[in-house]
């Protein structure tokens, strides 16, 4: 059935909330803020036409983010009590002095374009006016960033700030040579090494107008259509919801660049449906919450970050993608597979069919979405560039949707009028809504670009130097590392500010000792491995934003959700071990889509050997010599490479054969003792 008007906007606000974004409904940011959101994604659209500076663009970018979030964001989040502190925690509309600052942010950050002459000409040479505007844009935007992200990125950048200004001053082993505040300022806000950097950059060229496709796709019903599509495939099997909330999911990942809208979007109706089926709230909570934060591994979106790895890494876009694919989508086949073992365990059934959407009429129904879906695939793989690819499934979704509204007003024997005006409304909420998922993104790749600014002039070589030290030059005690500061990191920072931050401090120190190691390993992988865990951050205790969203829904413990959600994502937080050391499972330098199919089926039964290790269950509870084959299953499929080494085997394929055989020996085994125990029953009765 198709979702009405009324309910797709119930949904939009729910994500809104989730994602902690106020609704100011009074006074003038009542009009204000949606001009200036929908004004963004106009502007963002007319570049696939318009001949425009990049340094421009990216100037222009940062205006419309940084002023949409002194507008929407109060100083205080939490409500305060006197005139003052009412004042500034007002989530209704926004006060004077708030209005004042969006303006001052604007004016600052434009100024790299007002005098782009002047600037270019005086480069290492600021004058007084250069200071006065590059620091309050500074203060600015670190304000801006805590407004929006918490204040872990803003604090994490201004350290970076004053430990460059304090090179000489600090102690020996980390001291580095003198930056002056010039140097500095120049640096950062009178180049496109700093503020203005590649990530801004990438945000301003390709994240938007995919974050817009979202948006556009989310408000005209595509959520509620993955949703009904995933339940009439897999509802009816047994723990059918909870598998239908991880299909669901996937399918919303491939838009969505948000691990929470994906949790409310998807949650909302999935979280109860699993409750009412059986699963305890804790347990139906982690699930969506586990599917929902590996929406962000699904390409081509991949939580926004997909853009600005490829820039990283001086790689195309498709590359990234295709790198991505086989961990993203293995990823998320074990995870159904664990919904599945979680309901053998509770005893779970699927929902009565009778109770479920029709698979094809659900499809036909929605067909219309699938369209610009498909033709947004197709145009990447043929290579357009992720912009016109962006732009034009864009205007093919508007077309959809406005054909849709005229096609149901004649069905019913009404004129198209009101269809075209309803369609306006709509896709105008959604440009609207596309700027308000944009702005935080926006500050938060300039506030991460201060950080890489800081790094290239002259501390970067030193953080290498000291992790090295840390690690005693041992790779693996550099991933662990790596690991855990992206956990810590991801606790106050979106997906995509950790990626630049832990990318910019490690990345460099994994590749040089991994060289010194004598390993040869692609870049693409070193930046994965920090991607990777920067998104299981979403579900970290004790600060899992997405966690804390669907307790909300289920009405569980948030901190136990994460903890059970996490329990869930272990197997995401396996693979990128694995693939830095067996880049196989990133097809790099793979070409026959015979061995590609053999990775994908290996690395399949793989990560269902290791969920049936962490569950100790498969088709009943796990003996413990069945537990040790599952782990040397586990190793032997995952990293092959480094037994052909150890016992001198002659190719992979051996390897490929024991490990899969191993685990169809461990179903055997448990089936065996199923049929034992039922004989036994059947005996004593």
């Amino acid at each position: 059935m198709e979702p009405s008007i009324s309910q797709l906007e119930g949904t939009a606000e729910a994500i809104t909330v989730a994602e902690a974004i106020p609704e100011r409904s009074a006074g003038f940011a009542r009009w204000l803020i949606p001009a200036l959101a929908g004004a963004w994604s106009l502007f963002q659209l007319s570049l696939a036409f318009l001949v425009i500076s990049s340094d421009i663009v990216r100037v222009v970018h940062l205006v419309f983010a940084i002023s949409l979030v002194f507008l929407s964001y109060p100083l205080l989040k939490k409500p305060r009590k006197g005139r003052l502190g009412a004042l500034f925690s007002d989530r209704s509309k926004t006060p004077i002095p708030d209005a004042a600052l969006a303006v001052m942010a604007a004016l600052s950050a434009a100024y790299f374009a007002l005098d782009y002459v002047g600037i270019s000409g005086r480069q290492g040479l600021p004058i007084t006016r250069d200071f006065i505007l590059g620091i309050a844009l500074l203060i600015l935007l670190l304000e801006a960033a805590r407004r929006a992200l918490g204040p872990a990125l803003p604090t994490i950048a201004f350290t970076f700030i004053v430990l460059c200004l304090c090179g000489p001053d600090l102690p020996d082993f980390i001291a580095f040579r003198r930056v002056t505040p010039a140097q500095l300022l120049g640096q950062l806000t009178m180049s496109t090494e700093g503020v203005y950097g590649v990530p801004l950059y990438v945000s301003a060229s390709m994240v938007y107008l995919f974050v817009l496709f979202g948006a556009i796709l989310e408000r005209t019903g595509g959520g509620h259509y993955f949703v009904q599509l995933a339940f009439s495939l897999l509802g009816g099997f047994r723990g059918g919801p909870a598998k239908a909330a991880v299909l669901a999911s996937g399918l919303t990942g491939l838009v969505s660049g948000s691990s929470i809208a994906n949790t409310v979007t998807t949650g909302t109706f999935t979280i109860p449906l699993m409750k009412r089926c059986g699963y305890p709230a804790v347990k139906a909570a982690a699930v969506e919450v586990a599917a929902s934060t590996n929406g962000q591994l699904m390409p081509p979106i991949m939580g926004a970050a997909a853009f600005i790895i490829a820039e990283r890494c001086n790689l195309p876009y498709l590359s990234v993608v295709r790198a991505a694919f086989v961990p993203a989508v293995v990823s998320y086949l074990a995870l159904i597979f664990i919904t599945h073992l979680e309901a053998c365990k509770l005893g779970l059934k699927g929902m009565p069919r009778e109770e479920l959407p029709v698979f094809r009429t659900v499809l036909v129904g929605g067909l219309h979405f699938l369209i610009p879906l498909g033709l947004l695939i197709i145009l990447l793989v043929q290579r357009y560039s992720p912009q016109l690819a962006a732009f034009w499934s864009i205007i093919v979704l508007a077309g959809t949707v406005t054909i849709r509204e005229a096609a149901l007003d004649l069905r019913k024997g009404r004129g198209v009028r009101g269809a075209l005006i309803r369609s306006g409304i709509l896709l105008w909420k959604s440009l609207v809504a596309g700027g308000k998922n944009m702005m935080g993104i926006g500050v938060a790749v300039a506030a991460a670009g201060i950080i890489v600014g800081v790094m290239t002039l002259g501390p970067g070589s030193l953080v290498t130097e000291l992790i090295g030290k840390l690690s005693g030059g041992r790779l693996s005690l550099v991933l662990l590392l790596t690991a855990a500061t992206s956990l810590v990191l991801g606790m106050g920072l979106p997906t995509t500010a950790n990626y630049i931050v832990v990318s910019t401090l490690v990345a460099p120190t994994i590749l040089t000792l991994s060289g010194n190691a004598g390993l040869a390993v692609p870049v693409i992988a070193a930046h994965l491995f920090c991607f990777f865990f920067g998104i299981l951050a979403d579900d970290t205790p004790p600060v899992g934003l997405a966690a804390y969203a669907a307790a909300a829904i289920a009405k569980s413990n948030p901190i136990a959700t994460g903890v059970q959600g996490f329990l869930y994502d272990m197997r995401t937080a396996l693979l990128p071990f694995m693939f830095f050391f067996n880049t196989d499972l990133l097809l790099i330098g793979i070409h026959s889509p015979l061995h590609m199919l053999l990775i994908f089926v290996t690395a399949t039964i793989a990560m269902f050997a290791f969920a049936s290790l962490t569950q100790n269950y498969l088709l009943c509870q796990n003996a413990l010599h069945e537990s040790g084959v599952l782990i040397a299953v586990t190793a032997i499929l995952l990293r092959p490479d480094l037994f052909v080494d150890w016992l001198n085997l002659p190719g992979k394929w051996v390897c490929y054969t024991v490990g899969s055989l191993g685990y169809a020996l461990v179903m055997l085994l448990q089936h065996l003792r199923q049929g034992s125990v039922k004989k036994q029953r059947q005996s004593g009765k």
